[in-house]
């Protein structure tokens, strides 16, 4: 599959958002395709794993984000479950799992209900590797058009997972421990 095609079906008349997922997707790409390689996927995996991190993002622009060029009427938050049901009408159904389960560290069900979170009442945690490779690799990366360019710090990472409870930071070293590359 060649997630161009898919991009381009979605984002022909948003060059704004088109340019900005292409930089964040590629970015993302390509720290967790090194990743694949680093601890040695058989190259199936790492293909998907590229197609899914060019894709983790395909729902922005259904989501107000007018910043990143997105004019659509849900919040952000929403962009992953978003770009799953995207993906699903695709044919993807294992590209769209990423997208749901990408966001932050992954979002239990239990800090939907919680946090009256305008998202479906469902598990959206990272399951399997490729999941939490993407999601670890995604985490480096803005989509803000003027700092998209630069990988955000480890520290940085940890200052902002921990706005969401200490639960995502442990997830966060957990995967740094067995994802970091140099």
């Amino acid at each position: 599959m060649d997630p161009f095609i898919i991009i381009d079906k979605y984002y022909q008349n948003l060059p704004v958002a088109r340019k900005i997922l292409i930089n964040h997707s590629s970015a993302v790409a390509e720290k967790a395709v090194m990743i694949a390689k680093m601890l040695k996927l058989e190259d199936r995996k790492v293909q998907f794993i590229y197609e899914a991190a060019m894709l983790h993002d395909i729902g922005i622009f259904l989501t107000d984000a007018s910043d990143i060029g997105c004019y659509g009427q849900h919040p952000y938050i929403c962009h992953g479950y978003l770009g799953h049901d995207l993906l699903l009408k695709e044919g993807y159904p294992d590209h769209a799992k990423v997208c749901e389960r990408h966001t932050g560290a992954g979002i239990s069900k239990e800090e939907i209900v919680s946090g009256n979170l305008p998202i479906p009442n469902r598990s959206m945690l990272p399951k399997t590797l490729a999941e939490e490779i993407i999601t670890y690799a995604d985490k480096f990366f803005s989509k803000d058009p003027n700092s998209q360019k630069n990988e955000r710090s480890v520290k940085k990472i940890r200052e902002n997972l921990s706005k969401h409870g200490p639960d995502k930071v442990d997830k966060f070293n957990e995967w740094h421990q067995s994802f970091k590359v140099s």
